[in-house]
């Protein structure tokens, strides 16, 4: 087999320290790697003409010639050592950026804000289960305390299709070579940071390879070997819109989850929306139109009791208000911003909803229905 440069150079590099053909152990390879700053040779510890024995490689010949050389006898804590190592699967370096959240200046706190600030700033392991409707915040809200306390948080959003390997990693090629890649579950352990499982009432039973860790215990890692401790702060928040019992209205595709799974959050926060004061707070820095975002929570307020009553299956999320700034901060038009951000429910929805804002701000005209007094029984045919 022809050898490329990278290759090449490093026989060479193990040919100084050892002699051509020598058989190298892990502990040699790794000498070599480090005293020449090279990336670990995976294509010779993986090919079965290099292996001669149990964690032992021969360098390939590429023409020097051999001289006599002593092999190195490793102490038994070494010979043991290398043994463990052999055992292992290569492993892919993470040289991922640290992911620290964007801290939002205009950022309103409420709900389980200064609790949840508490709990991560303890740098315990307290995993917390975050259940609420759609849009009112849960997510921003981990992201803004994490982002305050410099805290790293690293998300991961859930579908029916995440499986096991991609929460917790697995085997990859990396140049032709399989490596082990680690997954974010054991990326935020080894790291000590916050791990956001996003919308985790969208999984299956596949979940429950978290059970242990869950639990904040070691994790041992069947495909490579290796035993994984979690780091001080390493903690678990998850977000659901449901309490993971499905969703009987039918408005979100949440599974039923596990009851052991669930068992493992100590604790359940019921994220609401916040009220019209925060709310105001909210949209003022994005709207400078005091008179609209004043009628905007009201609008919001009304269709919520009534979402509440029974009355509509809808309701105006806090980042639907958010849309609809911004949408007014573009066209300049109140109606066109609401219409436009209502039109992803249905006809009905869509024309009680900019029915009742026109109710509300007598500034705007209400909206334009189509005419339905055409004729219903002429045997005409318009052309």
């Amino acid at each position: 087999m022809s050898l490329n440069r990278n290759q090449t150079t490093f026989v060479k590099a193990a040919e100084e320290i050892y002699g051509a053909g020598s058989i190298l152990n892990r502990d040699q390879i790794t000498r070599v790697v480090e005293e020449n700053d090279f990336s670990f040779p995976y294509w010779f510890v993986t090919k079965s003409e290099y292996r001669v024995g149990r964690g032992e490689y021969k360098l390939p010949n590429i023409g020097t010639k051999t001289k006599p050389v002593v092999k190195e006898e490793p102490e038994m804590e070494v010979a043991l050592a290398a043994q463990v190592l052999e055992f292992k699967q290569p492993k892919l370096v993470d040289d991922s950026d640290v992911s620290i959240p964007t801290k939002y200046p205009d950022y309103v706190p409420f709900g389980f804000y200064k609790d949840l600030i508490n709990i991560i700033k303890s740098s315990s392991f307290y995993p917390v289960f975050i259940t609420g409707l759609s849009g009112n915040g849960k997510t921003l809200m981990v992201e803004q305390v994490c982002a305050t306390l410099q805290r790293e948080c690293i998300r991961v959003n859930i579908s029916i299709e995440t499986d096991e390997s991609d929460l917790l990693g697995g085997p990859t090629l990396v140049n032709g070579n399989v490596v082990n890649r680690d997954g974010p579950v054991i990326t935020a352990m080894k790291r000590g940071a916050v791990l956001l499982i996003d919308e985790v009432d969208r999984g299956s039973n596949k979940l429950m390879c978290l059970q242990g860790i869950l639990e904040g215990k070691p994790y041992y890692n069947k495909k490579n070997g290796e035993m994984v401790y979690p780091k001080d702060g390493f903690n678990i928040i998850a977000t659901a819109n449901t309490k993971g019992r499905g969703s009987e209205e039918g408005r979100y595709l949440s599974q039923i989850l596990d009851d052991a799974f669930l068992e493992r959050f100590p604790i359940t926060v019921e994220q609401e929306y916040p009220d019209v004061k925060t709310e105001k707070k909210i949209l003022e820095p994005l709207i400078s139109d005091k008179d609209f975002v004043e009628k905007l929570t009201q609008w919001a307020d009304i269709v919520r009791q009534s979402f509440d009553q029974g009355a509509v299956d809808e309701i105006i999320s806090t980042r639907r208000l958010v849309h609809i700034a911004k949408a007014f901060k573009i066209f300049g038009d109140r109606m066109k911003a609401i219409e436009l951000c209502v039109a992803r429910f249905d006809a009905d929805t869509k024309m009680a909803f900019l029915d009742l804002y026109s109710k509300v701000d007598a500034k705007v005209d209400g909206p334009v229905t189509k005419p339905t007094n055409l004729p219903q029984d002429s045997d005409e045919i318009p052309f």
